[in-house]
């Protein structure tokens, strides 16, 4: 399976085949492409996502470098306005490297999404300053033995772009107590964790290792860096 994609948010021709959305409909569009299953089920060994499977997404001219390496490498650096998401597609195997926050908020986590119902998910391992769009509500925690203890969080993003455009839709999130770069991740568990708290997720649509740097409220920016790996 190769899944190589590319999202952009404005008016911005990335490739000549492709028409630029309209600046009133931001979109995180495929610019590249995706060959394989448009749907993965969910099992703690998704072997099914190769690590060559990479997505890069930005908005509001933020300066940023992002790699994509060997197997399962990439590196990034950021810095100011705006936002950005990149990383490696993820195969529920290990995790290392470094991931270096400077100012600012974003987090090193595995991120996601699936459709119907559209939802937004994070399991963040390390993040700079926490500082959440939307306002979170919590829902607990749970203990992973080996692995550590995450707090649960919803929020709801409204008209915010997304996978299908514009739309208001929930973000489920798994923040890790003990902040670590490397190890494993079970992803079937924060899954069935989210799913006791009434957090259920739709059909799979991709999932990476991610790096992300966003411009919080009241500030002007955020900037970083990341070297990561991720292996079967």
């Amino acid at each position: 399976m190769v899944c190589i994609t590319s999202f952009l948010v404005a008016a911005i021709a990335v490739l000549p085949v492709l028409a630029a959305p309209a600046v009133d409909e931001p979109r995180m569009i495929d610019v590249i492409k995706r060959d394989g299953p448009a749907t993965l089920g969910w099992r703690d060994s998704l072997k099914a996502l190769a690590t060559n499977c990479w997505s890069q997404w930005s908005e509001g001219g933020i300066k940023l470098s992002c790699n994509n390496g060997n197997g399962g490498s990439y590196t990034t650096s950021w810095s100011g306005g705006g936002g950005f998401v990149c990383g490696k597609g993820w195969n529920s195997g290990g995790v290392s490297g470094t991931y270096t926050p400077k100012t600012g908020a974003g987090y090193l986590s595995l991120y996601g999404w699936t459709r119907n119902p559209l939802i937004e998910y994070y399991i963040v391992e390390s993040h700079g300053e926490l500082k959440p769009g939307e306002p979170w509500t919590a829902k607990g925690n749970f203990t992973i033995d080996g692995e550590g203890t995450y707090q649960l969080y919803q929020s709801t993003r409204t008209n915010k772009p997304s996978i299908v455009g514009t739309a208001t839709f929930q973000q489920y999130w798994s923040v890790r107590t003990e902040m670590r770069v490397g190890g494993t991740i079970s992803t079937q568990k924060h899954i069935d964790a989210w799913s006791k708290q009434g957090m259920k997720l739709g059909t799979q649509d991709y999932f990476i290792l991610a790096t992300e740097g966003y411009t919080a409220t009241g500030e002007s920016g955020s900037s970083g860096s990341s070297s990561i790996n991720v292996s079967g």
